[in-house]
């Protein structure tokens, strides 16, 4: 759900220009080019007014809380499903909810969620087809949906038209990894244009004059890569995040979410101890549903795993 970060020139977070980014970020291979899928609309019910990502975090930080912000990956194992399981997060106490686009070069994302993302692919899910189904759900939801979406495919479509796009279906947040700081202004100008907070991440090696740099310009929160490489349930939590965390929060106000790694509600309760105002947990989410022996049972272990999670958050 990051940037990769195997080597210092494709860093995201390096304070020059890489030529190996801008290749990836140009070139034409790596474009999302997908047959398009319909979806059949759901019913509608009473729909919820939501509120931003960053209005969402002022009230938890009232209410002394740690936001539960979960990850899924749209379209798999088909968008029926995640149209369901964005519903069932919802329900299960989610207080932002980050829905991953598929792509076809996710360098940021580990097998887990590259796997998923090749199914939902493969099953013909395209951006037109999340939007549809988008623009049913999401006006069922009560907390706010935060895009995750390599650059690539926003390039495509044209920034200004994304992010009109996102907006008229209710998206609240977004989050491109690969993107370097120096290049996010004109991402950053359309997205508050149509009042759509643009997360920027932060990781490990990030130097703290860029660290600060990064925070000035997150909108939402500031999205702070637990450690180094991609996405991935790991067995347990480095350390370092809780002096990361301190060293972040010396430098700006802004809520700071932590991501990568994190799979189990022990994490969740030791990353919140550590002072984070967020928790984000993908790949295991992901995980659930796709080893699932049904989307029905997916959606029913989706629940009972997101419940353990929120429970320690309590």
């Amino acid at each position: 759900m990051a940037v990769s970060f195997k080597s210092p020139k494709t860093s995201f977070f390096q304070l020059k220009k890489s030529p190996d980014t801008q290749s990836f970020i140009r070139s034409p291979s790596h474009r999302l080019a997908v047959p398009s899928t319909r979806f059949t609309p759901m019913a509608a019910v009473s729909t919820n007014q939501t509120v931003g990502l960053s209005e969402t975090f002022i009230r938890l930080r009232k209410q002394g809380k740690v936001a539960f912000i979960p990850y899924i990956t749209a379209g798999d194992p088909d968008l029926s499903t995640t149209a369901e399981a964005l519903k069932v997060l919802d329900s299960c106490g989610s207080d932002i909810i980050e829905l991953g686009a598929p792509y076809s070069d996710p360098l940021a994302d580990g097998p887990v969620i590259q796997a998923a993302a090749t199914r939902a692919l493969a099953r013909g899910t395209n951006f037109n087809a999340i939007i549809s189904m988008l623009k049913e759900v999401v006006p069922q939801l009560s907390c706010p949906l935060a895009l995750f979406s390599y650059y690539n495919p926003i390039l495509k479509r044209g920034v200004s038209k994304f992010m009109s796009t996102i907006k008229d279906v209710g998206v609240h947040g977004l989050v491109v990894p690969d993107v370097p700081l120096e290049e996010t202004e004109i991402l950053r100008k359309e997205a508050a244009k149509n009042g759509i907070e643009l997360v920027l991440l932060t990781t490990p090696t990030t130097p703290t004059a860029r660290m600060k740099a990064i925070a000035e310009a997150a909108e939402g929160f500031l999205y702070l890569v637990s450690s180094i490489g991609v996405t991935g349930a790991r067995t347990s939590v480095s350390d370092r995040v809780k002096t990361l965390l301190q060293d972040i929060k010396q430098e700006t106000t802004k809520p700071v979410a932590v991501g990568f790694g994190i799979s189990k509600p022990e994490h969740v309760k030791q990353v919140a101890g550590w002072g984070a105002d967020g928790v984000i947990v993908g790949s295991a989410m992901v995980k659930v549903l796709a080893e699932a022996k049904s989307p029905k049972e997916g959606l029913k272990e989706l629940e009972r795993f997101a419940k353990s999670l929120k429970a320690a958050l309590e």
